[in-house]
This record gives structure tokens, sequence and C-alpha cells, in this order.
């Protein structure tokens, strides 16, 4: 019998890259739309290819998370958001209501560990697809959880199981990939690792040692194999030891984001399909209109087109960019 399908969507980094992927794309009000076009392309794209017996919805909430208590210049660096990006994502929260999908978010704390908690959370025999723009997310694949991430604006992308985190990180595992980023920093969430240590060096140094704690560890104990390690990159290591750990800190996504989490409300099957076409037709587009998923009692069907008419070829010209 196949596995039952959980899909976790990531849906500010989906949004995100789809905001600055795509050109301007807007209604006939003059509302910008892009991002929610870019969200739903991704998002029908991966219905159809992973038919999901079970879907989530993960968001992050506006204000500080436990990160920046730890390390106050947490994402200092970023630039506010877009206020036409922030409208995009009420948005698609409300697309996703019609399409009967909950949403999840938590106060203090980010996407991606709410993303965590309900992957961790899920029963051995249930397949997890997190959908997402962000290879942050990378280190909670495991045997039963693979990550299918945007690689080039929303159309192409690449599922990552551990073999392809490995191929892609040098051999490191899923799971190794926290301490190679506390080691090698992250400067797009201001996370400084060991200052003049790069991914190369990292993934080296944990391939060899194992974990950030291993590694120091054995330069303690100044071991055979800590003896190795060119003095340079050594005084680099112990001058910056604490900046390590703190970056660990921050890199790992918490796994206890949630109290209270039911799969079997999460399940996804019928829904109001007359609404998001109403959604979707008042936006333009007609093209997504028919890529939406049918279902039977048995599960799903295959696509059926289902246009308005007199609006086909309107939109045609609205979404000719894609």
């Amino acid at each position: 019998m196949d596995k039952k399908r959980l899909i976790i969507i990531d849906s500010n980094a989906i949004i995100h890259r789809a905001y600055h992927a795509l050109p301007p794309l807007t209604t006939k009000k003059g509302e910008l739309i892009n991002a929610i076009y870019g969200f739903l392309l991704f998002f029908l794209k991966a219905v159809r290819e992973f038919k999901p017996d079970f879907i989530v919805a993960a968001f992050d909430l506006p204000g500080l998370t436990f990160r920046h208590k730890k390390y106050k210049l947490y994402k200092a660096t970023r630039k506010k958001t877009p206020d036409e990006l922030c409208q995009q994502i009420s948005k698609v929260k409300e697309i996703l209501k019609a399409f009967d999908i909950q949403v999840f978010e938590k106060e203090g704390f980010e996407a991606d560990d709410v993303i965590g908690t309900v992957s961790k959370g899920v029963p051995s025999e249930i397949e997890t697809i997190i959908l997402t723009g962000d290879l942050d997310i990378l280190q909670l694949v495991d045997k039963n959880t693979k990550a299918y991430t945007l690689k080039r604006g929303v159309k192409d992308a690449v599922l990552y199981d551990e073999e392809k985190v490995k191929e892609r990180y040098g051999g490191l595992t899923p799971q190794q990939l926290i301490d190679f980023k506390s080691l090698r920093g992250d400067p797009s969430d201001n996370i400084p690792g060991v200052s003049g240590v790069g991914e190369k060096t990292a993934i080296a140094l944990i391939k060899e040692f194992g974990s950030l704690g291993n590694l120091y560890q054995e330069i303690n104990k100044n071991s055979p194999k800590a003896k190795k390690i060119k003095d340079s990159l050594k005084k680099k290591l112990l001058d910056y030891k604490k900046q390590a750990f703190l970056s660990k800190t921050l890199v790992e996504i918490n796994q206890q984001a949630l109290t209270e989490f039911n799969l079997e409300n999460c399940r996804w099957g019928e829904y109001n399909k007359e609404k998001v076409i109403e959604i979707l037709d008042n936006y333009g587009f007609q093209s997504l209109i028919k890529r939406l998923p049918e279902f039977k009692k048995e599960g799903y069907n295959k696509e059926k087109e289902v246009t308005k008419p007199g609006k086909e070829e309107e939109n045609k010209k609205n979404l000719s960019l894609w």
C-alpha cells in the first residue's frame, strides 16, 4: 500500500521568491499580484506531482523571535519587507482558506520552526514533502521527509532526499548542515559563524570531525586529528568558538514551536472550488483555474479544464510573460 503523504508549505519563503523572481503583474485596479501568482503556480505543480493526503501551510509572524533575544543583530542587515509584498501575503492566506488548508504560525518563532515541529511530529508511515524556496530547511530532511525546493524562479524545483543533500554538500548529512552553517555563518540572516571560514573549509571540518562539538573537543585535547589543522585556522576556530556555538543556536530549527497539532485536522480533499475559482478569476488567473485538482470519492481525478467564457483571451494577454 502506498504511503500517505503530507505537504508542508514554507509559505513566506515561496512568496518572497515569487515576488523577486517574477515581473510585475497587476490587476485592472493596479494591485500587484506577481507573488500570489508565483505561489499558486508552485503550489498547484506540487499538488499535481505529489497528490497529498494532508496539507499544512506555515507562515512567519511580524515581530521578534527567540533568535533575536539570543542575538540582537539577527537578520539586522535585511531590508524592510515592501508593503506590496506584505499585502500579497494576506491574500495568499485568503486563497489557502478557500482551499480548506490550515495555516499555522506562532509568535516568537519562525515558519521554519513550525515546519520542523510538524514534520517531526507526524507518524513514520507518513511521507512528508516540504515546499520551500530556502535551503535552510534541508536540515529537516530524513528517511521520511523530503524538501521540494525552488531552484530557479518559480518553475524549476529540486526534490532533496538524504542522498541529494549529501551530493549537494560534499557528503554531509542533513543533520550535519546545522554544524556546517555554524562554522560558515549566513550573511543573509546575519549569522556570524567563524570569521574567515568559508563553505569548503566548513564542509571539510565537519566531514573530518563529525560535529561542531567533537571538533572543539579534539582541539581542546590536541588530538592527532586536531594537530593536522593548520595553525592559522585553529586560531580562528578558538578565537571565534563562542560565536560558532551562538550561531548553532540560531541555525538549528526549533522542533517544539507548537504545543498542539492534529494531523487528521489537516486532511486534504474536497475544497470550496467555486470560491477558489471566483478568487482566481478576480485576479485574472484563468490559466491557473485550468490546473485546479479534481476529486472523486476514491481520491484524485485527472485534471479537467474549468474556464469562464469570455475571459480566456484577455487572460492569455495578461499572463503572456509566463
